[in-house]
């Protein structure tokens, strides 16, 4: 089902994600392949998106790609939690040990991001809505499925994530698509702690051979989860995300 774009999205829910690319082209042609996607520099009113180009899945805004802007930046998927007040969810950053990287960044009209990293360092992003609430699909193939941190320290996470995010992930009526892991789980002990952003596929062997065919690769091979059945893939540009069947 699509989601009501008017509709805002609760504090602390994963609202968008996107993913910083050398090449936007190349981007276009990998995901549109992989998930059906289509793309979009102007929103329905005609509004540029400023640089980044968003993709839709049957018309409904899912993710958005844009063009890294220093060479130096990492080629990867941020996902954005809602912040509907983000001076608030700025304090609580900080007084969990977490820092801001950067000050929020108006987006046209559509709304302002902004940048963090929590006590490990993982970055992560927060969106504070304007003219655009966030996903118009999620939870269905081609679109976002679940966002897992991966941490040396799971309980100092929910503990972070807790207080930062508390009735998003722990409120009565709560249905929360991030989960939180420990790197040695599924990634080897060096590996930094990470958010990685999960998109739904109907067949994931499927969608390996996609990936495998349009130059992406393999990192870790299908395993269960919680959640569904995972692998776990970069693009053919280094930009890492995972595949959820469910």
């Amino acid at each position: 089902m699509a989601e009501n774009r008017a509709s805002a999205f609760r504090e602390g829910v994963p609202c968008w994600v996107d993913a910083q690319l050398p090449d936007i082209e190349a981007g276009k042609r990998f995901y549109g392949e992989l998930f059906g996607w289509s793309f979009a520099t102007e929103d329905e009113d005609g509004t540029p998106y400023g640089g980044s180009v968003v993709a839709r899945l049957e018309g409904a805004p899912v993710a958005s790609l844009t063009a890294k802007r220093d060479g130096r930046m990492p080629t990867v998927w941020t996902v954005y939690f809602a912040a509907p007040d983000p001076g608030a969810l700025a304090g609580r950053i900080r007084a969990g040990g977490g820092r801001l990287l950067g000050e929020p960044r108006p987006v046209g009209p559509f709304g302002r991001a902004l940048l963090a990293a929590d006590p490990e360092h993982a970055v992560f992003g927060l969106w504070q809505p304007g003219a655009h609430a966030g996903f118009g699909r999620r939870h269905e193939p081609g679109s976002f499925g679940w966002a897992q941190l991966y941490t040396r320290d799971t309980e100092a996470a929910n503990a972070f994530y807790g207080g930062l995010f508390h009735d998003a992930l722990f409120g009565p009526d709560a249905r929360p698509d991030f989960g939180r892991a420990a790197v040695t789980d599924v990634f080897p002990p060096q590996m930094p702690p990470h958010f990685l952003v999960h998109f739904r596929v109907a067949d994931a062997e499927a969608a390996l051979g996609t990936v495998a065919r349009l130059g992406g690769r393999v990192q870790v091979p299908p395993f269960a989860a919680s959640y569904g059945t995972v692998a776990v893939v970069a693009d053919n540009q280094g930009a890492s995300f995972a595949l959820l069947q469910r």
